[in-house]
C-alpha cells in the first residue's frame, strides 16, 4: 500500500459511507478507552494482569501514557494534499513509522497468538518485532510475515549456546535486525501478577522459541513433549543474565551480521555507550512501565537521547503510546519510528487478526490526518519545530 495515497482521508470516508449509506457502523471500538474496555471483557484475569499491569505502584506506567506536556503547533497552507508516511529503520524502508513492539505470550490474548498478529501486519505491511517469548517459533512467524519487514527481539540467555542458536535462527529465517532488550536483566515487581501467583511460563506458555530450539532441546534429558515440567525448569534456569555489561555486546556482534538495536535505554550516556559498542540504533523504552516503578518516562527521556546520538543512530520510542498524536509528537522529538504495544494487544484480544488489522488501519489513518493537519507532508520532514513544551508556551511560537 503506497505511503502517499491520503490514507487517512480514505479511511475516514470509508467509515462515514458505511454509516450513512450502508447503515453499517463499525462494531470494532474506535477509541482506545473503548478498545481497552472491550479487551478486558474478552480476556482472562491472568491475561489482564500480564498485559495491563505495570511495576510496583504503576506510577511509571500511568505517567508514561501522558504526552500532554508536548503540544503540536499546526502550520497552515503547506501543500499537504499528498503525504509520504515512509521512513527507514536499520537500513530497511518502512511504509509507516510504526512497528509492532515485541509482546510475549500472545496466546494469552487469542488462541492463534503471534500468527494472527503477523497476518494483520503482513496485510498492511507494518513491521513486527517478534518477542523471544513468543508462543510460536520465530520461523513460523517469519513465514507468515513474508516480505513484510521483521525484527527479532533477543532476550539474552545465560547459555551462550542457546544465544548463538537464537541469533543464527533469526538470521536464517529472514529477520532484518536484532533488537536486544537490556532493561529486563531481572523481573520487575509486578503486583498484579504476584497477587495471583501467576507466571505464564510455568505453564509452558510463551516458550515456543525455546522448546523448538535445537540447542535448548539438546540440553534436556527428555524432549519438552515428553517432560514439559523439566523443560520449563530449564527455561527458568537459563532465561536472562544479570551479569552482562556493555562489553558483552561483542557476543551479539560476533554471532550475527544483522543490524543490532538496543532497546530499553533511558539515559543519554547509555545511548552513547550503545553507539560506542557497535549498536545501529537505540530504543527509548520503560518496558511499558513494567520494570522500574517511579522511573523517568520514555517521552521524557527521548529528547536528551536524540540530542546525544540522533545523528548517529536510529532511534525508536515505545511505552505509553496510545493515540496517533502521541506517535506524531514522538517523531517530532526525533524518533525515527514508534513501537505500538498494548493497543494492538487489546485489538488482538477483541478481534484476532481482523482486530489488529482494523486497529492498525484506524491508527495509521489518524496519524496521516494528524500529520497533514499539522502542516507536514512527509514523516522525514517532521522535526522539533512541530511541537512546543508546555514550559515554553509563554513565549512566541
Amino acid at each position: 500500500m503506497p505511503s502517499s495515497d491520503r490514507f487517512g482521508a480514505r479511511r475516514v470516508n470509508e467509515m462515514y459511507r458505511q454509516g450513512m449509506l450502508e447503515d453499517e457502523t463499525t462494531e470494532f471500538p474506535v477509541s482506545y478507552d473503548d478498545l481497552q474496555e472491550a479487551a478486558h471483557e474478552a480476556m482472562s484475569e491472568e491475561g489482564i494482569a500480564y498485559v495491563h499491569g505495570g511495576a510496583g505502584s504503576e506510577e511509571t506506567f500511568e505517567r508514561g501514557k501522558d504526552f500532554s506536556a508536548w503540544r503540536i503547533v499546526p502550520r497552515m497552507l503547506r501543500g499537504v494534499e499528498t503525504r509520504d508516511l515512509s521512513t527507514t529503520l536499520m537500513g530497511v524502508t518502512l511504509d509507516y513509522p510504526v512497528v509492532l513492539t515485541p509482546l510475549g505470550v500472545q496466546t494469552l490474548l487469542h488462541e492463534r497468538g503471534e500468527i494472527a498478529t503477523a497476518e494483520a501486519a503482513a496485510e498492511l505491511d507494518v513491521p513486527l518485532c517478534l518477542s523471544s517469548l513468543s508462543s510460536t517459533p520465530m520461523e513460523e512467524v517469519a513465514k507468515t510475515l513474508g516480505e513484510t519487514p521483521k525484527f527479532f527481539q533477543f532476550y539474552w540467555s545465560s547459555s551462550d549456546a542457546i544465544g548463538k542458536s537464537f541469533l543464527s535462527r533469526a538470521e536464517q529465517a529472514g529477520y532484518d535486525g536484532v533488537v536486544v532488550t537490556v532493561d529486563a536483566p531481572i523481573l520487575g515487581w509486578r503486583e498484579r501478577l504476584l497477587e495471583r501467583g501467576y507466571y505464564p511460563f510455568l505453564e509452558g506458555e510463551g516458550v515456543g522459541n525455546y522448546f523448538s530450539d535445537p540447542e535448548f532441546r539438546a540440553q534436556l534429558d527428555e524432549p519438552p513433549e515428553e517432560d514439559p515440567e523439566a523443560a520449563v525448569e530449564h527455561f527458568l534456569d537459563i532465561f536472562g543474565d544479570s551479569s552482562l555489561t556493555w562489553d558483552d555486546l561483542r557476543f551479539v556482534r560476533e554471532n550475527t551480521d544483522l543490524p543490532i538495536f538496543i532497546k530499553g535505554v533511558l539515559h543519554p550516556e547509555d545511548a552513547r555507550l550503545a553507539a560506542q559498542h557497535g549498536a545501529d540504533g537505540v530504543g527509548v523504552s520503560t518496558h511499558g512501565g513494567r520494570q522500574v516503578d517511579g522511573s523517568i518516562t520514555a517521552v521524557e527521556a527521548l529528547p536528551g537521547i536524540v540530542d546525544e546520538v540522533g545523528d548517529e543512530l536510529d532511534v525508536t520510542l515505545d511505552s505509553g503510546i496510545r493515540r496517533a498524536a502521541d506517535a506524531f509528537k514522538s517523531v517530532s522529538l526525533g524518533a525515527d519510528a514508534i513501537m505500538l504495544g498494548r493497543p494492538y494487544a487489546y485489538a488482538l484480544a477483541v478481534g484476532g487478526s481482523d482486530g489488529v488489522s482494523t486497529y492498525l488501519r484506524n491508527f495509521l489513518a489518524e496519524f496521516d490526518l494528524t500529520m497533514g493537519l499539522a502542516g507536514c507532508d512527509a514523516v522525514t520532514g517532521i522535526d522539533r519545530e512541530a511541537v512546543r513544551h508546555e514550559s515554553t508556551l509563554g513565549s512566541h511560537c
